[in-house]
């Protein structure tokens, strides 16, 4: 099984963390292959980055989804996912849709800790389908790359903002959004409360056991792929998967 992992942004430290996570995840057997944005913000935390990071997905979805049988968005806003479930009609996963259906299965209530934009998270937790269980979140006020820069700041933080979740808020679980946090929960799971969840941890088991049954391309409804749809100035591989090729 083929596997190929997404992250939008153009920081490739951020890549490089969670195909750690990711091969860590992953079954024996499973290759996990990488693509890093090539245009676009260093790290997504605004409606304008979120907006250009879709066009991002979508061109590196295009050029390395051939040969892959799924796809995680290591992005924690799921960037672009129906359009990609559509475009390549392939098993696609976000990482904080799987996080928080595990989350689910942990716990009456989860909660988030977040960098960003609260509001994104919150409207993409309704927009899954995932409001009724959500106690709320807690943003940290540090760059995302802070995690990977000085991790040890980060950590007091996080574990800070999952304790604050479970005893003001009632959250059971908690999860850890962001690329930037991939591999968080595992060390930070000692001093926490509850249970923490790494979306790219979830993701990649949820997305073979997806390949796995093997579902057929959408032939109605609103996945079906895109074909005789006329562009311009698109990337070739793009341009072409709207044509109906790739």
């Amino acid at each position: 099984m083929r596997l190929l992992l997404i992250n939008p942004n153009t920081t490739a430290a951020v890549t490089e963390a969670c195909a750690a996570v990711a091969r860590a995840a992953a079954a024996p057997g499973t290759e996990i292959v990488t693509a890093t944005g090539a245009f676009g913000p260093r790290i997504i935390n605004t409606r304008t980055e979120n907006a250009i990071a879709a066009h991002g997905i979508l061109s590196l979805a295009a050029e390395h989804a051939p040969g892959c049988d799924g796809i995680l968005l290591a992005v924690s806003y799921d960037t672009a996912l129906m359009a990609v479930r559509e475009m390549t009609g392939l098993p696609a996963v976000g990482m904080t849709e799987a996080a928080a259906l595990t989350a689910h299965m942990l716990g009456a209530r989860y909660g988030l800790v977040v960098f960003g934009t609260p509001q994104l998270y919150r409207e993409l937790i309704a927009a899954h389908g995932l409001a009724d269980r959500f106690a709320g979140l807690r943003s940290i006020a540090m760059d995302a790359t802070a995690a990977l820069n000085t991790p040890d700041a980060v950590n007091d933080r996080v574990v800070e903002a999952a304790t604050r979740l479970a005893e003001e808020d009632g959250a059971e679980c908690v999860v850890l959004c962001g690329a930037a946090m991939a591999g968080m929960a595992t060390r930070l799971q000692p001093r926490a409360p509850v249970p923490l969840v790494d979306g790219i941890a979830c993701g990649v088991p949820l997305l073979e056991m997806l390949v796995r049954l093997g579902p057929p391309p959408a032939t109605r409804g609103s996945l079906v792929r895109p074909s005789g749809r006329a562009s311009t100035g698109l990337s070739p591989a793009l341009a072409a998967r709207l044509r109906g090729g790739g």
